[in-house]
Formats: C-alpha cells, structure tokens, sequence
C-alpha cells in the first residue's frame, strides 16, 4: 500500500517570541516495512538534521530572531509492505524497553491488570491485555491530557491512543517485557479516524510486534511510524521551548490517503505547547 501524508503545524503568540528552537520527528526513517518514496519538509529556516537516542531521525530548528507564528509542514508518500514484524535497532538492546517512564508507571490497579492473564502463552496474554484495555478504557476525545499518567487515564476508565498505548506499556514493562512506545500516521477509510496516531511495539521471539490497542489489531499494514520511545514525550512530532510569546496557541492538521486525490483521515491534533522559559 502506498500513503500519500501531509502535516501541518501552526503556532500562534500573542506576544513577540525572541527566540525558540523545536525538535522534529516527522520523518519516517526507511525500514523493511516501510520503504520512503519521497519526503519533504517546508520549515521557515534550515533545520539540523540529526539522530536521537532512540535512533530517530530529528529535525532541530532554530528561530532566533523575533517572531509571533511558526508554520511547519511535511509531506511525501511512503510504500507500507506487509510485513508483520519491526526490523531491529542494533544500537540499542531492547531491555532499555523495560525501564517505567512517569507516564507509565505502573500502580496496583495496573500491576493486577498485567498479570490477569497470567498462565497464558505470551501471544495470547498480549492479545487479552489489549482488548481488556479497549473494553475498560473507551477511546474518548478530551478526558485526558498530553501529561497524564498511565495510571491516571486506567482510573478515569477514558482515553485516547496515546493513553492506550501508555497503558499497554505499563503493563508490558510489569511483566518484565521489553515494550515501547510509536508515533506516526495510520490510514484508514473512516474519515473520523484519526490520522495522527500513537500505538506500542513488544519485544517477543527476537523482534518487535506492533500492538495497536485502540485498533485492536497486530497487523501494521496501514501504519506508518515516525519515532519510538520510552513515552509519548519520546516520540511526540513537535516539542519545543522558547523565550517570550505570551500565550500560544496551536492548530494541526494531518492527512493520510491511499492516494493523492482526496483526503480520507483528518484530525485536529492536540499538541503539547512549548515550554516557556
């Protein structure tokens, strides 16, 4: 299946920013499942091209002379296989994966969720977990935050994709299972769907399996990643800091079609604003 992608990101201030910088994932790095058939980004300066941690490709831009709105836009196609499983990193073990995050920190209620299905092969404990989160936690627009807790958004019993994915997570990670976190695009013919999406990858039988718990499905054959983390804060598109502004406000757009024609998913992203120094 070949993607056709655009994202924009505008950001807003009341008042004149004197410097900011914001850190970019929002280019897919070519792998066995996806294989990048052109991208490109317009930035209103040169962005510094580098890998982070995680072995992300990240765009630092820096603005450094007064300005009241930053506008970022990326688009390209992207030809997505039907491979099931996730090429591993080499750099990086996977049982970095296993460490909690203060997102994903697993509280009682999560411990006793993660060993529910215990006694069952790994296979099947995964696909319980996942849809017994869908079912105590209904994807809900709006309950949640970019900041809550794994063990907050269990609680509330409410939750978008990414409060699924942190869920899952904490879990995995109470069970001594490598798990991370995935940010990216996912198609689909549902134009309420989310086009922005967020969803976990397990460590299992030496590779990664992508578990996207909000779909209810392990076969990523509409998805296309971005980055991975520990978190969210990991592996969010757009975070950045600045000095001045005032109050910001932000709007984003994201599109995900088959084909070049029409737009099929659209979202109005909720972003976390930059930190102000």
């Amino acid at each position: 299946m070949e993607l056709t992608i655009r994202h924009s990101t505008e950001y807003r201030y009341s008042e004149r920013v004197k410097h900011s910088t914001q850190y970019l994932r929002l280019t897919p790095r070519p792998s066995l499942r996806q294989k990048v058939l052109n991208w490109t980004m317009d930035l209103p300066e040169h962005a510094e091209k580098v890998s982070d941690g995680y072995n992300n490709i990240l765009h630092v831009l820096t603005l450094d002379r007064p300005h009241q709105a930053i506008n970022l836009t990326v688009h390209g196609q992207v030809e997505i296989t039907d491979e099931d499983s996730e090429d591993a990193d080499q750099r990086l073990s996977p049982l970095v994966f296993t460490r909690n995050t203060s997102l994903t920190k697993a509280d009682d209620c999560l411990e006793e969720l993660a060993h529910r299905y215990d006694g069952m092969s790994a296979e099947r404990h995964l696909e319980n977990l996942s849809e017994a989160i869908l079912s105590g936690m209904p994807f809900t627009p709006g309950a949640t935050h970019v900041g809550s807790r794994a063990s907050d958004a269990w609680s509330l019993q409410k939750g978008v994709c990414q409060d699924h994915t942190h869920v899952f997570l904490a879990c995995c990670r109470a069970l001594g299972m490598p798990a991370r976190y995935v940010s990216g695009y996912l198609y689909s013919r549902d134009s309420e769907h989310v086009a922005s999406h967020a969803w976990a990858e397990v460590w299992h039988d030496d590779s990664w399996h992508t578990f996207d718990v909000t779909n209810q499905t392990c076969l990523p054959r509409q998805h296309l990643k971005l980055a991975v983390g520990m978190d969210y804060l990991d592996a969010c598109p757009v975070r950045g800091v600045r000095f001045g502004g005032g109050v910001e406000s932000l709007e984003a757009v994201a599109w995900v079609s088959e084909t070049v024609p029409s737009p099929v998913s659209y979202t109005h992203l909720t972003l976390p604003t930059s930190d102000l120094v």
